[in-house]
């Protein structure tokens, strides 16, 4: 299975936002186990390590971004990318990369907290609970 994981819900766990955090770790681990591939577009990787630098010492950012591509893969941005996102001309243009880039990839689902933000596509979006549940059921069966 393979999953885009959207950047709220990298941002829980790399800064311990509560009540989300427990999930993100839960679906660190996961992946870190290989349950399924998880992705982060290359392009939300630099917003990630932004907004984590203003709220933490920048060893520790770096350290948590290292320790976070270890697990997930970065997946390219191209400019076909961002060329295929602009037309999808959705209000939030993170969201809309993140799409076409899952697109591309083929992936299963992308695992957010805004799933409402996904509603109009072809991809399943999922929360982190939902997705959880559903790893949960396919071991049990």
């Amino acid at each position: 299975m393979k999953v885009l994981v959207d950047t709220n819900v990298v941002l829980d766990f790399i800064l311990h936002r509560m009540p989300w955090y427990t999930n993100a770790v839960l679906i660190f681990g996961l992946a870190q186990r290989n349950i399924f591939d998880g992705y982060i577009p290359a392009s939300a990787i630099t917003d990630i390590y932004y907004i984590a630098k203003k709220q933490l010492k920048i060893t520790t950012v770096q350290e948590a971004m290292k320790r976070l591509l270890h697990v997930y893969k970065p997946a390219t941005v191209t400019d076909q990318h961002i060329y295929q996102a602009l037309d999808l001309e959705w209000d939030d243009f993170e969201d809309s990369v993140q799409f076409v880039v899952g697109e591309g990839l083929s992936v299963d689902y992308i695992i957010t907290r805004n799933v409402q933000d996904f509603t109009s596509v072809s991809i399943s979006s999922i929360t982190p609970e939902q997705f959880l549940q559903t790893i949960d059921e396919e071991a049990r069966s």
